[in-house]
C-alpha cells in the first residue's frame, strides 16, 4: 500500500503574494500497482484557508491514495493555520484528515449519470466573443443590431496592418492568416500567423500592445506558417486588475505555450519557464522531427486546465511523432495528465519488427465543456496515412471523437468515424455543443462534421448517438499487405453534404476535349464509391482530402435549430508506388509524392484536374448548407463562392461555388462567411439562404469571422482577418477588416447583454 509523504515547497508565485505553490513529493508505493496506461496523470489540489490558497501537485500513485488517506490536503491545511510545526493530538489528526476528504470529494466533478448535466454556460455577456469560435464553439451571437432588414448597408469601419505576411523565398515560409481574434473585457486579441500577438481597440483598430515570441519564422518543412486563435482565461482567485489576473494564451506554430498578462501582454512569469512551455519536450519520437512538430490550434481551457493538441506533417514517415494530447495546470504550467491515442491500438503483433505507428493526433480546435468537465477531442489518421498493413485493425481512437475527462485526461467515450484510415480523413473542425430540444426534452448535444460531408450527433455525456448511423460494407483492397475495414460508418440522417460516388459519365469539363480527358482519367482509375482504398492502378478519393468540411467548422443557431456549415466538392486520386520505383519520374502529372519511410510504398496524392485547370467534376466546387438539426432534413443549400480571382480570362458563374477555407457565423437572423477563392465577405439570410450583401477583402478571407460590441450599448462590429492562402492562390496579405453600420443606421433592438 502506499503512503503519503510531507508537502514541500514548489515555488511562490510571482503574480500574488495570497497564492502560495506546493509540489507533492513521490509517493511510495510497491511496484505491483504501476501498469501502463494512455492516459498518465498529476492533479492539482487547491484548498483555501481564509484568503489564502494553497497548491499541492499530486504525482501518480498519490492520486489513489489520497483518496483513501488525504494527508497532502491535510497538511496543507495544517500549513495554512499552523505554520509552525506542533505535534497534533490524534483527534485533531482525525479532523484533519476528515476535512481534508471532504475538501477532496468537493474538488472531484460530480458523475453526470448521478448529478445530471449542466447545460451551456449561462450569464455570458453577449457583447463579447471569449473563443476563436464563439460560445461553447458555436460560432453564434446574440447581437443583433445586424439584421436582414439593414445589412446592406454594412461599411469598413476600421482596417489594422498586423505587418506579419510573406510570399515565401530567400529561406522564409509563407503566411496563411487563418485566427478568429478572442474579444474579451474591451480588448480585441489578435494573433498573426508568426504567432505575434496583439491587443487591439475593438473600436478604433489602434493596437495597445505586442508580444513576440521569436519563432523559427524559415521556410519550415510544411511550407507555410498559420496560428488559428488563441485563448484568454480570467482567473476566478485573483483580485481584479491584479497582475495575470486575465491571461492570453498563446499556442506558437514552432510547438510553443505562452501565458500572458492580458493588460499588458508580458510574460506570467509563474507559468513554466519564465512564463513559456516547450511543448515538443518529452513528446515521444520527435528526435530529428522537431520541424515536423507544430500547433495551429488554440488552446482549449476549461476550469483550471489548458488542453493542447498537436499538428504533424503527415505522409512523410511511418512511425511518426505522437499524437500526445496534455492538459497542464493554468497557473503554474504543471503537467496534469497526458493521453496517448494510439498506444491501445489492437491487433499489433507482439513480435513485430517495425517501429510502433505515430500521429492520431487532434489538430483541429479542440472545444471544451467546463460546466460537465469534459473536452472534446477530434482526432486524425495514424502514420502511414496511406498504408495500413504496419496498423493492422481499426486503429481505436484515431479518426475518432473522444470526450476526455478535463480535470483527469481519461477517456469517458469515444466515437470512430473512419475505421483503419487510408484516405487522410482526419477530423477536421471543432465539435460544437448544443442543447437538443426533441420531445419536450433538452438533451446535451455534440455534432462533429468530417471530411467525407457526414455529420455526427452524440449525447455528450454518453456518447449515445441522436440520428441513425449505419455500418455499410467498404470496397477491399488489392495491394499486397493491406487489409482494409471491412465496414464505415454512415449516417442516415442528416444526409451526407457531400456526392459519395464518382463515375465516367459524371466527368465535366468546360470544353467537349476537356470533358473527353476527364472521362479518360477517371476510366483509367480505380473508383467504387467513398473509401475506395489507394492502389498500385490510382484510386479516386471522392471526396478528397481537403474536404467536405474543413477546419472552419460549424455555426449553430437555437431559434430556428438550424446548422450551418460550408463544404468542398474535390476529388482526388491516391497512388501507392512501390518504393524502389519512386522517384520524381512519378510526378510527370503533378502532386505530390511522399515517402512513408520505410514502408514498401510511397503515396502519390494529386487532384483530379482537366487539362484546362479546372476540376474534372460538374460544380458546384463549394457550398452552404443548413440543417434543422431537430429532423436532420436539410433546410437549404446554395453554392458558395467564385474563381473570378484565380481562373481569370475563363467564364466562371458564382453558381459553379469555389473551395472555401474557414466557417461561418451566425448573429442577428444572419450567416457570414468568407474563406472563399473571390476573396470577398458575405451575408445570407438565415432563413433562406438568400444573399444580402457581400464586400471585396484587401486579400483572401480565408478565415472564420466574429462580431462583437467594445461594450455595453456599443457599436456592433463584424470583424475578419484577411491574409490569403498560398496553397489556394488568393492574395496574401495582413489586414484586419472591421465592418459596422453607420451610426445613425442601427436598430434601436438589441440582443441580450
Amino acid at each position: 500500500m502506499g503512503y503519503c509523504l510531507p508537502c514541500s515547497p514548489y515555488s511562490k508565485s510571482q503574480t500574488s503574494s495570497s497564492a502560495r505553490f506546493w509540489k507533492r513529493r513521490p509517493l511510495v508505493a510497491p511496484p505491483s500497482v504501476t501498469a501502463p496506461s494512455s492516459t498518465h496523470t498529476n492533479t492539482v489540489l487547491r484548498v483555501r484557508y481564509g484568503a489564502t490558497v494553497y497548491v499541492a501537485v499530486l504525482q501518480g500513485e498519490a492520486q489513489n491514495t489520497a483518496l483513501r488517506y488525504p494527508c497532502c490536503t491535510a497538511h496543507l491545511r495544517r500549513s495554512a493555520k499552523n505554520p509552525v510545526k506542533k505535534k497534533l493530538r490524534p483527534s485533531v489528526v482525525f479532523v484533519l484528515l476528515a476535512a481534508g476528504l471532504v475538501a477532496w470529494l468537493v474538488w472531484l466533478p460530480s458523475d453526470p449519470e448521478y448529478a445530471g448535466w449542466h447545460s451551456d454556460p449561462p450569464n455570458q455577456p453577449a457583447h463579447e466573443w471569449p473563443t476563436a469560435d464563439g460560445f461553447t464553439g458555436n460560432h453564434r451571437s446574440e447581437l443583433r443590431d445586424i439584421t436582414p432588414d439593414n445589412v446592406m448597408h454594412l461599411e469598413v469601419a476600421w482596417i489594422h496592418r498586423t505587418g506579419d505576411v510573406s510570399q515565401g523565398g530567400d529561406g522564409e515560409a509563407s503566411t496563411a492568416f487563418q485566427s478568429t481574434p478572442v474579444m474579451v473585457d474591451g480588448v480585441l486579441h489578435v494573433v498573426t500567423p508568426f504567432s505575434r500577438a496583439l491587443a487591439l481597440n475593438p473600436e478604433t483598430g489602434e493596437e495597445l500592445w505586442s508580444f513576440d515570441p521569436h519563432m523559427d519564422r524559415s521556410d519550415s518543412i510544411q511550407g507555410k506558417v498559420t496560428t488559428r486563435g488563441h485563448s484568454v482565461w480570467i482567473d476566478s482567485l485573483a483580485t481584479p486588475g491584479e497582475e495575470c489576473a486575465q491571461r492570453v494564451f498563446l499556442a506558437t506554430f514552432d510547438a510553443q505555450l505562452f501565458s500572458l498578462d492580458a493588460l499588458s501582454g508580458q510574460p506570467c512569469e509563474a507559468f513554466g519557464d519564465q512564463g513559456w512551455l516547450d511543448l515538443g519536450a518529452d513528446v515521444a519520437r520527435i528526435e530529428g522531427r522537431r520541424g515536423q512538430y507544430k500547433q495551429t490550434a488554440p488552446p482549449a481551457i476549461l476550469r483550471d486546465v489548458v488542453v493542447v493538441g498537436s499538428s504533424i506533417l503527415d505522409n512523410r514517415l511511418a512511425a511518426a511523432t505522437s499524437g500526445v494530447v496534455r492538459g497542464f495546470d493554468v497557473r503554474t504550467g504543471v503537467l496534469l495528465w497526458s493521453w496517448e491515442p494510439l498506444l491501445e491500438m489492437d491487433d499489433i503483433p507482439e513480435n513485430r519488427t517495425q517501429l510502433p505507428p505515430g500521429a492520431g493526433n487532434a489538430w483541429a480546435t479542440l472545444t471544451a465543456d467546463e460546466q460537465n468537465d469534459l473536452v472534446f477531442v477530434p482526432t486524425g489518421s495514424p502514420s502511414p496515412d496511406h498504408y495500413g498493413g504496419w496498423r493492422p485493425g481499426d486503429n481505436r481512437y484515431a479518426n475518432s471523437l473522444v470526450a476526455l475527462r478535463g480535470t483527469t485526461g481519461e477517456v469517458v467515450w469515444h466515437y470512430q468515424m473512419v475505421h483503419h484510415d487510408l484516405w487522410d480523413y482526419d477530423l477536421p473542425s471543432p465539435p460544437l455543443l448544443f442543447t437538443l430540444r426533441r420531445d419536450g426534452v433538452e438533451i446535451p448535444a455534440v455534432v462533429q462534421s468530417t471530411k467525407m460531408g457526414y455529420l455526427f450527433f452524440f449525447h455528450r455525456l454518453t456518447g449515445e448517438l441522436l440520428f441513425p448511423v449505419e455500418e455499410r460494407p467498404a470496397p477491399a483492397s488489392d495491394v499486397p499487405g493491406e487489409k482494409a475495414w471491412p465496414t464505415q460508418p454512415v449516417p442516415v440522417l442528416p444526409a451526407p453534404l457531400h456526392v459519395q460516388a464518382l463515375t465516367p459519365e459524371d466527368a465535366w469539363g468546360l470544353t467537349p476535349l476537356d470533358r473527353r480527358s476527364c472521362r479518360r482519367r477517371i476510366e483509367a482509375l480505380r473508383s467504387e464509391g467513398i473509401f475506395t482504398p489507394p492502389s498500385l492502378q490510382g484510386s479516386i478519393a471522392f471526396p478528397s482530402f481537403f474536404g467536405g468540411m474543413e477546419w472552419g467548422g460549424m455555426a449553430y443557431d437555437p431559434s430556428s435549430g438550424l446548422l450551418v456549415t460550408n463544404t468542398n466538392r474535390a476529388a482526388a486520386v491516391l497512388t501507392l508506388v512501390p518504393f524502389e520505383q519512386a522517384s520524381e519520374a512519378t510526378l510527370s502529372r503533378g502532386g505530390l509524392l511522399d515517402m512513408q519511410t520505410p514502408t514498401p510504398y510511397a503515396i502519390k496524392r494529386e487532384l483530379l484536374w482537366s487539362p484546362i485547370g479546372l476540376p474534372c467534376i460538374k460544380p458546384p466546387w463549394g457550398l452552404l448548407h443548413a440543417i434543422d438539426v431537430r429532423s436532420g432534413q436539410l433546410r437549404w443549400e446554395i453554392p458558395l463562392g467564385g474563381l473570378s480571382d484565380i481562373a481569370k480570362g475563363l467564364p466562371t458563374p458564382t453558381s459553379w461555388g469555389s473551395a472555401s477555407l474557414g466557417g461561418p457565423l451566425i448573429a442577428g437572423g444572419l450567416v457570414f462567411i468568407a474563406g472563399t477563392l473571390d476573396s470577398r465577405i458575405r451575408a445570407f439570410d438565415l432563413a433562406t439562404g438568400e444573399l444580402l450583401w457581400s464586400d471585396k477583402l484587401p486579400a483572401g478571407g480565408q478565415a472564420t469571422p466574429l462580431t462583437y460590441r467594445a461594450h455595453v450599448g456599443g457599436r456592433q462590429y463584424v470583424v475578419i482577418n484577411a491574409g490569403g492562402h498560398s496553397d489556394l492562390q488568393t492574395r496574401l496579405g495582413d489586414y484586419v477588416v472591421a465592418y459596422a453600420l453607420p451610426v445613425d443606421s442601427r436598430e434601436v433592438v438589441r440582443g441580450r447583454e
